[in-house]
């Protein structure tokens, strides 16, 4: 590298993302349940996406 620093952005590498966080605080609120909020967080983006078509 020759004295120089090469940074790489890898994103949420462990944890949970942005997605599944959303899905599963969109689904508590409607559900009151955390199962279906377990669930809902699994299927991330696709739960987002369809709540957002459906409501």
């Amino acid at each position: 590298m020759n004295g120089t620093y090469a940074y790489t952005s890898e994103g949420a590498k462990y944890g949970i993302g942005f997605g599944t966080a959303l899905a599963i605080a969109i689904s508590y609120v409607n559900n009151h349940s955390i199962l279906w909020a377990i669930i809902h967080g699994f299927f991330s983006w696709f739960y987002v996406i369809y709540y957002a078509i459906v409501y």
